[in-house]
């Protein structure tokens, strides 16, 4: 583990054991590393802390690996788990392939069940966990389940119904991010919410909490554009988490719109994102907002699928 600085951004192969004794291999991008070990991030976002006494076998490899499936062609549990790492709840708790998230009540995403893939044990008993997560924190249980998805039709089936008393779901779309954009001149870019970025967002009521899911990925990204001397008139958020990038929160002012604002803003996030070595690119908005839809849409934004969000029915 000598040198280990030198590693920082390169992708390698490290063979290493594990508790029991076996061996097993990780393939990713280095994040951190010091004399103890380091962590190796997937192209998914996942990640693997590998301690230096463990390791049998380090080696860096090319940096292009080969070509990835197109980002439509993405499974859908898989998108589900890498848009829940781009929004990380400080709680959360796996349960089965589940992801029980909890963020003080900020958003529905980072305070809703990830239900994906098999939750390891019978559907009664998975419900019944999911209730007593969210209600011994004083939370709203609610579930995020991919629309017209078996899970979806369980959980109706048990009782739950949709949330009538808040944005109720989302439409999530992708992009391959091939030659990216140029960044607007106008925007900056840093690594922390500003205060004047987060009263633009207009969703934070804990500003502690907000900033925990906000400001929680490693490769984080705050985009503000000024107009007429009004700071943030336009801003945005955008995450890497392996191969994949997040746009989200792209807010302009009323008095600011239709000045382009809003587009210098994603141009900014996908140029930003680009950089840091993301190929693919994923948003979240409501499906009737067909401003917002048709803002990304230049930038080959499709749909992948629909979520939405179940709560009980008592």
């Amino acid at each position: 583990m000598a040198d280990v600085q030198d590693l920082l951004g390169r992708r390698v192969t490290v063979r290493h054991r594990l508790a029991d004794g076996s061996a097993t291999d990780v393939v990713g991008r280095v994040v951190a590393a010091d004399p103890t070990g380091l962590v190796v991030q997937r192209r998914d976002g996942s990640e693997t802390a590998v301690d230096a006494g463990r390791v049998v076998a380090l080696k860096v490899v090319p940096d292009r690996p080969a070509r990835s499936p197109r980002a439509l062609d993405v499974d859908v549990d898989e998108l589900v788990r890498i848009t829940s790492r781009g929004w990380p709840a400080p709680e959360s708790v796996p349960l089965g392939a589940w992801e029980l998230r909890a963020a003080g009540a900020f958003t529905g995403r980072a305070n809703s069940v990830a239900v994906v893939g098999d939750p390891g044990r019978p559907d009664d008993e998975a419900l019944a966990a999911v209730l007593d997560f969210y209600t011994s924190r004083g939370l709203q249980p609610q579930a995020q389940v991919v629309v017209d998805s078996a899970w979806e039709r369980r959980f109706l089936a048990a009782g739950w119904t949709a949330r009538t008393d808040y944005l109720g779901g989302a439409v999530v779309q992708v992009a391959d991010l091939g030659d990216a954009p140029a960044p607007d001149g106008r925007a900056t870019v840093t690594p922390r919410a500003s205060d004047a970025w987060l009263s633009r967002y207009g969703r934070v009521d804990d500003v502690e909490a907000a900033r925990r899911v906000l400001e929680g990925p490693r490769t984080v990204g705050f985009v503000e554009v000024p107009d007429d001397g009004v700071p943030a008139a336009a801003v945005g958020r955008v995450v890497v988490t392996g191969e994949w990038a997040g746009v989200a929160a792209v807010e302009t002012l009323p008095e600011h719109r239709r000045r382009g604002l809003a587009d210098a803003v994603v141009r900014t996030s996908l140029a930003w994102a680009h950089e840091r070595g993301a190929t693919r690119v994923y948003l979240q908005t409501m499906p009737d907002n067909h401003a917002a839809l048709a803002l990304y849409a230049p930038y080959g934004f499709r749909t992948h699928h629909h979520y939405r969000y179940l709560v009980p029915a008592s």
